[in-house]
């Protein structure tokens, strides 16, 4: 297939158009050609739409969903100008679509643009085979050693998937995505990559359009990438969206007690943070917030230094320096970056 790939496009961009569906935890898209040599802003970019009846988006009597560009990506899998965009979805009346939670993400990042919000997420995952139901490389009949040698480690018996993970580093650094890191998980055939630091909305077009990238590679290994927070039941870590924040106020000297006022505020919202911080509500989470694997139970608040057994983590060397940023280990693997940051802000920012 390469040497289809290598064909002259008769001075026209490849567009892949990307939205996210009905589901709140996929993304779908669609390829459409710009008539030009290079697409250089959102301008060039019409406002197109799908059929919204098979994304669960609309009814098959009033189908059309309409999608507008918000952000433009370098294409790693088509290279040359073509591009991957971000878009967002309308009504036929030009409202936001029930499903846009970017719209009103990005309404309350411009209320307080002036606190310079920050973010960075640390995205868990789980390979699969490709039926769905395997974890990659694990027993047919049976389980694999227990949880121990598989965080950061490296070998065939520890790690599984690294070439799907490394080409997903270096399609994101093309894409021009905020990747900051990545490494193996404590489950294993469980990975992360880190997306920041994004400042307001950059955060979750970035987080989005990486996931793309990621499921797109997988595919290509006939992987499936699973989002699941307790993708296997038992003695087996979960997977989260652990999501670090600041302010400028906290990032200056004395930055620390502005952390800890912010973390109170959250304290007393629990319940609404929990509430956006999975696609079901909460009912995601509830498998994984036990109190058990590196994670506080959903039915309680804490937060301390250093320890990841909290709802709230304040790193060692941010107590140490008296200013930086306080990591939430409460959003899930499957979450809607927009939701979450949108949450955060409305609470620590706009005391909402």
């Amino acid at each position: 297939m390469d040497k289809y790939s290598e064909l002259d496009q008769n001075g026209k961009v490849l567009a892949y158009y990307m939205w996210i569906d009905g589901s709140g935890q996929s993304i779908r898209g669609k390829t459409r050609t710009i008539e030009k040599p290079l697409v250089t802003s959102l301008d060039d970019l019409p406002i197109w739409n799908f059929d919204g009846s098979s994304t669960k988006q609309a009814s098959g009597e009033d189908s059309d969903v309409f999608i507008k560009p918000v952000r433009i990506f370098k294409d790693p899998f088509r290279g040359g100008n073509n591009i991957l965009v971000l878009c967002e979805c309308y009504c036929p009346d030009g409202t936001p679509h029930p499903t846009n939670k970017r719209f009103e993400c990005n309404r309350l990042m411009e209320q307080c643009k002036e606190e310079k919000p920050w973010f960075g997420i640390e995205q868990e995952y789980t390979f699969f085979d490709k039926d769905g139901r395997h974890p990659l490389e694990w027993p047919l009949n049976g389980f694999p050693r227990p949880q121990g040698p598989y965080y950061c480690g490296v070998g065939a018996n520890n790690v599984y998937g690294r070439d799907i993970v490394e080409a997903h580093y270096k399609a994101c650094l093309y894409a021009g995505i905020k990747v900051a890191g990545s490494n193996a998980e404590v489950m294993p055939s469980q990975w992360e990559y880190q997306v920041g630091p994004c400042e307001g909305i950059e955060m979750g077009d970035h987080l989005w359009a990486s996931r793309y990238i990621l499921y797109r590679i997988a595919e290509e290994q006939s992987v499936v990438v699973s989002l699941d927070p307790k993708p296997i039941p038992g003695d087996w870590n979960g997977a989260g969206c652990h999501t670090n924040i600041s302010t400028l106020a906290m990032r200056q000297p004395n930055g620390l007690q502005h952390i800890v006022k912010a973390i109170e505020l959250m304290g007393k919202k629990h319940q609404e943070h929990i509430e956006e911080y999975d696609p079901s509500r909460g009912l995601d989470n509830a498998r994984r917030l036990t109190g058990q694997h590196e994670t506080a139970s959903i039915h309680t608040f804490n937060y301390g230094v250093a320890n990841r057994g909290a709802s709230i983590r304040i790193p060692r060397q941010c107590e140490k320096d008296g200013c930086g940023y306080f990591e939430d280990r409460r959003p899930s693997s499957n979450c809607d970056p927009y939701a979450v940051t949108a949450r955060i802000v409305k609470t620590i920012c706009l005391d909402l």
